[in-house]
C-alpha cells in the first residue's frame, strides 16, 4: 500500500504550521503541546476548559463516544465539595478496575493487584466492596496462535472481539468452584473519592491458567465496562509473554482524529486474545498531563512573560487543590478511555514514570527553575496519583506547600506535615525513604520476576533526575545490591534467570546529538535570550518555563547528553559485569522519543568475540510511541544520518540496527533510504523461545487460525523464516550489519515477526516491534518487525576477569 504520511495533514514535513491545522507543534522535535495552541488558548480564556476539551474529545467530529468523562465535583477554587452520599444500592465505581502485576513469590505463586476508584469517601471511608476470584482453567501455552499473525490481510479482519471466543476452546480444565473472596483495603480517601486494592495471590500450575474476577455491589460509570474481567498467569515452568509500550497519550492540541486515538490499542487487544499477554510494561508516560499549564490551574503562572517572577510564584494551599483535582481528573479520565481501559482490567501493568506523567521536561530544566515552589508542589502532586493509579499504592500524606510552614522545613528538598491535607481524608501509611531534590520523594526501582528464566528491573530515571544527574549513587548501589541478592537467591533455588529486561524511559543505545547540545548552550545564545525576553524574538524556539531554547531540556534528558556522559558509562559497564557475573543477556527497553529502533551494545569487533559469548552485547529495543503522533519523516531521517558507530571505553562499540527493510504493510525500502529508525506509532512483544521443547504437534498446530490454514498473501509470515540459530555466525563487516544469526534477516521476514514467533526452543527472546500501517484506520492494524535475542554462553576471559567484582565499590567512582 502506498506510504503514510509522517506529518499531521495540516503540518508540512518539517512542522510549519498552516491555517488547517492551527495547533500543530511548531517544532518537530517537542513532545510537549504546540506553541499555536498555547496562544490560542490564552486569547480564549473562557474556551476549552478541561471538561470541554474531553467532551470534543468524546464527540470526536461525529464520531461515537467510546465512554462518558468522569468530572470529579469540586468546590469553589478547587476546594473539596461536600461529602457525596453512598448510594444506598451500592458504591459508583468513576475508574477501574486497573489490574497491576507485583512480582513473584518463591518462583511458583504469583502476586498482582487490583484497584477501583468509587465516587464518596472521607476519613471515614466506606467498606470496601468484596472481590471474587474464580479460577476458570488450564491451557496448553503451545496451543495459541501466533501473536505476530498478520492484521493487514485478507481474512483476519473480522478477529473475535473478546479473549473469551479465541481461547476458551483451549481450557483443558474447566473449574466450576464459586471461587474465593478476597476483601479490599483503603489506600486513600477524601470527600471526592477512594481508593480500594485488592491483593491478588494465586499459585502457578503447570500450565497458563485463566483466572476470572468481579467485585460485587458497585455500580460502573460505563454501561460498557464489563462486570467480570479475566487475566492469565503463566505456566511455573515457563517465560511471561509481554507488551511493551511507552509515550501512551497526545500532546496538548494534536488532532487526535487524524490519529484515530487510541487505535493501536485494539490491536494489543487482538494479539491478546491470540495469545494473552502475562504482563504489559509501560516505560513512560502512560499519560500526558502537559495540559496543566495551557487549560488547567497553572495558566496564570505559565502566563506570566518573566521566567524570574514565574519562578518565586508561590504554590499555596488553595492552587495545590487545584493541581490535585487536575491530575485526579485527568487519571480518571484517561484510565477511562477504550480500549484501553478494556485493557487495564485484562493485562496486569508493571510501569515507571517519566516527565509526562508529571509534566513536560520536568527535571531537566536549570536547578534553580526546578526548586522553584511551582514545580516542587506539581513534582509531590503528580507523585501522589502516579503512586495510587499506576503502583497501587498509598501517597504521602501530604505534599509541598508555601503556606503552611510544616511543608517546607529542614532546607530545600525536605518535606514536612501539613494537617491541613488530611482533613477530611484517610491515608494509608506508608514507609519514608530518602528523597529527591525536586519531588521530595524517592526514587521508585522495581525488581519482579517474570515467570521461569525472564526477570525485569525498571530503573525510575525521573524521580531524583537533574540536569546534572539521572540518579543518586546511593541508588545505584541499593539497586544493585538487591538485583545481585535475587539473581543469586534464583541460581540456588535451581531456577537461574537467563534474560534480564532493564527499563530505562529514555534511549540510552541513541545517535548523538552533542552538535545541537553545544549550540543551544553556547554563550552565543544569550543576546537571543536576551531579545526574547524584552520582545518576543524567536517565539517558540525558546520555552516558556526557564526562557532557555525549547529543545534543551528534551536533549538534556538523553543518556547522550554530555552532563549524562560519565553516568551513563557506569550503569552500562555495571550491567555488562552483571551479565558476566550471573550468565544472562540484559536487553534495555525504552521508549521516550517516538519512533522505532533498536541500538546495541557489543564487544569491539576486532576483538573476534563470539557474539554468543559476548556479555557486551546488550540490545536496546526502542518502542514508541503507541499513542502519541511522530514526528516528521526528517527527523528520523537526520538521526539515521548520525548513526555512527561509537566507541565507549577501550572495548564496547555502540551503533543501531539495519531492521525496518518495508514500509509498513507496503513496498520494500531502497538500498539507501532510512533502515534504522521508524516514525510511526509502535509497541513491541518479547516472547521467549522456551527450552522446555515445544511437541511437534502443538508446533504445527501454532500455525493454525481457529483450526484453518493461514490466509493467503500474508505479510507478515514468511515463506522461509530465518531461524534462530546457534552454530554459524554470519560474516561481519561492522556494527550496521547482523552480529549474529538472531539478527541475520531482521525485519519483516524474520521469524520473530511471523507466524512462528516464540515458537523455537533455544532459549532466545523472539522481539516483534509492531508497526502501524495507516494511521486513519481505526482498528489499528500493524506490521510486524522482528529479531531473537540469544542467550548468553559466556566463556571468562583474561581482559575480563574482572567481571564478576562486586559492583558497589563503582558507585562512587563514575562524576
Amino acid at each position: 500500500m502506498a506510504n503514510s504520511p509522517s506529518h499531521l495533514p495540516g503540518e508540512t514535513p518539517t512542522g510549519n504550521v498552516n491555517e488547517s491545522n492551527p495547533f500543530a507543534s511548531a517544532s518537530p522535535w517537542r513532545h510537549q503541546e504546540s506553541s499555536a495552541f498555547a496562544r490560542y488558548a490564552a486569547a480564549n480564556p473562557h474556551s476549552h476548559t478541561l471538561s470541554e476539551l474531553r467532551d470534543q474529545r468524546s464527540r470526536g467530529n461525529g464520531s461515537a463516544a467510546s465512554h462518558v468523562p468522569i468530572v470529579v465535583p469540586g468546590g469553589e477554587n478547587g476546594a473539596p465539595a461536600e461529602q457525596p452520599k453512598i448510594p444506598s444500592d451500592g458504591l459508583r465505581v468513576v475508574c477501574g478496575p486497573l489490574l497491576n502485576y507485583r512480582g513473584m513469590i518463591d518462583n511458583r505463586t504469583w502476586r498482582g493487584s487490583v484497584l477501583v476508584v468509587v465516587s464518596g469517601g472521607g476519613s471515614a471511608p466506606p467498606p470496601a466492596p468484596a472481590l471474587t476470584l474464580r479460577r476458570i482453567g488450564a491451557a496448553n501455552p503451545h496451543s495459541f496462535t501466533s501473536m505476530s499473525s498478520a492484521d493487514a490481510t485478507p481474512g483476519l479482519d473480522n478477529l473475535p472481539p473478546s479473549a473469551d471466543a479465541v481461547t476458551v476452546d483451549r481450557i483443558v480444565a474447566q473449574t466450576e468452584e464459586a471461587g474465593a473472596v478476597i476483601q479490599g483495603s483503603c489506600l486513600y480517601s477524601d470527600t471526592r473519592c477512594t481508593f480500594f486494592q485488592y491483593d491478588i495471590v494465586v499459585e502457578m500450575e503447570n500450565a497458563d491458567v485463566k483466572w476470572e474476577y468481579a467485585i460485587a455491589d458497585v455500580h460502573y460509570s460505563s454501561p460498557t465496562k464489563p462486570r467480570q474481567n479475566s487475566f492469565f498467569t503463566p505456566s511455573a515452568t515457563e517465560s511471561m509473554r509481554s507488551m511493551f509500550f511507552s509515550c501512551n497519550g497526545f500532546s496538548v492540541g494534536t488532532d487526535e482524529d487524524a490519529w484515530s486515538h487510541l487505535a493501536l490499542w485494539n490491536d494489543v487487544l487482538r494479539r491478546h486474545n491470540e495469545a494473552p499477554f502475562h504482563v504489559m510494561i509501560g516505560g513512560g508516560d502512560q499519560i500526558y498531563n502537559d495540559g496543566i499549564r495551557v487549560d488547567g490551574p497553572l495558566r496564570e503562572w505559565t502566563a506570566i512573560g518573566n521566567p524570574r517572577k514565574r519562578g518565586k510564584y508561590p504554590f499555596p494551599d488553595t492552587l495545590r487543590q487545584e493541581c490535585d483535582n487536575y491530575y485526579l481528573e485527568n487519571y480518571i479520565s484517561w484510565y477511562n478511555q477504550e480500549p484501553f481501559a478494556s485493557a487495564n482490567g485484562q493485562i496486569p501493568q508493571l510501569n515507571i514514570w517519566d516527565d509526562h506523567d508529571i509534566i513536560d521536561g520536568f527535571g531537566s530544566y536549570t536547578d534553580h527553575f526546578m526548586r522553584c515552589d511551582i514545580f516542587r508542589g506539581i513534582g509531590g502532586t503528580a507523585h501522589k496519583y502516579y503512586l495510587l493509579f499506576q503502583h497501587h499504592l498509598p501517597p504521602p500524606p501530604s505534599t509541598y506547600t508555601t503556606d503552611v510552614v510544616g511543608t517546607t522545613i529542614g532546607g530545600e528538598s525536605r518535606q514536612g506535615f501539613d494537617p491541613k491535607q488530611v482533613e477530611n481524608a484517610f491515608v494509608a501509611p506508608r514507609e519514608r525513604h530518602k528523597r529527591s531534590p525536586y519531588v521530595a520523594e524517592h526514587s521508585l526501582n522495581l525488581y519482579a520476576r517474570l515467570g521461569a528464566r525472564l526477570a525485569f528491573l525498571g530503573i525510575d530515571a525521573r524521580t531524583e533526575r537533574t540536569r546534572h544527574q539521572i540518579n543518586y549513587p546511593e541508588t545505584y548501589e541499593l539497586m544493585f545490591d538487591k538485583l545481585t541478592t535475587e539473581l543469586v537467591h534464583a541460581k540456588n533455588t535451581g531456577q537461574p534467570i537467563s534474560h534480564l529486561l532493564i527499563l530505562l524511559g529514555v534511549p540510552i543505545a541513541y545517535p548523538r546529538l552533542t552538535w545541537l547540545e553545544n549550540i543551544f548552550s553556547s554563550p552565543l545564545m544569550g543576546p537571543m535570550k536576551f531579545l526574547n525576553r524584552r520582545f518576543g524574538f524567536g517565539g517558540s524556539f525558546f520555552n516558556k518555563f526557564d526562557g532557555s531554547v525549547d529543545l534543551l531540556d528534551d536533549l538534556d534528558d538523553h543518556w547522550t547528553a554530555r552532563t549524562h556522559k560519565a553516568e551513563r558509562k557506569y550503569l552500562i559497564e555495571s550491567l555488562q559485569n552483571i551479565a558476566a557475573a550471573h550468565n544472562l543477556r540484559i536487553t534495555i527497553l525504552s521508549g521516550d522519543v517516538h519512533l522505532a529502533a533498536v541500538g546495541r551494545f557489543y564487544t569491539d569487533l576486532h576483538r573476534r568475540v563470539d557474539p554468543l559469548a559476548d556479555h557486551r552485547y546488550m540490545p536496546n529495543i526502542i518502542s514508541s510511541a503507541i499513542v502519541n503522533k511522530p514526528p516528521p519523516a526528517a527527523v528520523a531521517n537526520l538521526l539515521a544520518h548520525r548513526n555512527k558507530i561509537h566507541r565507549m571505553g577501550h572495548r564496547t562499540d555502540e551503533t543501531l540496527l539495519t531492521f525496518f527493510d518495508k514500509q509498513p504493510g507496503g513496498k520494500k525500502k531502497a538500498g539507501n533510504s532510512n533502515q534504522v529508525t521508524m516514525p510511526s506509532r509502535n509497541y513491541a512483544i518479547i516472547t521467549e523461545n522456551s527450552p522446555n521443547g515445544v511437541p511437534a504437534a502443538a508446533a504445527a498446530a501454532g500455525q493454525v487460525q481457529n483450526g484453518s490454514a493461514p490466509p493467503a498473501h500474508n505479510h507478515d509470515q514468511a515463506a522461509n523464516p530465518v531461524p534462530n540459530g546457534k552454530a554459524s555466525t554470519p560474516h561481519k563487516k561492522d556494527g550496521h550489519f547482523a552480529l549474529h544469526d538472531g539478527e541475520k534477516g531482521a525485519g519483516t521476514l524474520h521469524k520473530a515477526a511471523s507466524i512462528q514467533h516464540g515458537k523455537g526452543g533455544d532459549g532466545g527472546l523472539d522481539i516483534c516491534i509492531r508497526v502501524e500501517i495507516d494511521q486513519s484506520d481505526a482498528q489499528g492494524k500493524t506490521q510486524g518487525y522482528g529479531m531473537t535475542i540469544p542467550v548468553l554462553r559466556y566463556v571468562e576471559r583474561p581482559e575480563s576477569s574482572s567481571a564478576s567484582s562486586s559492583q558497589s565499590s563503582h558507585a562512587g567512582s563514575r562524576r
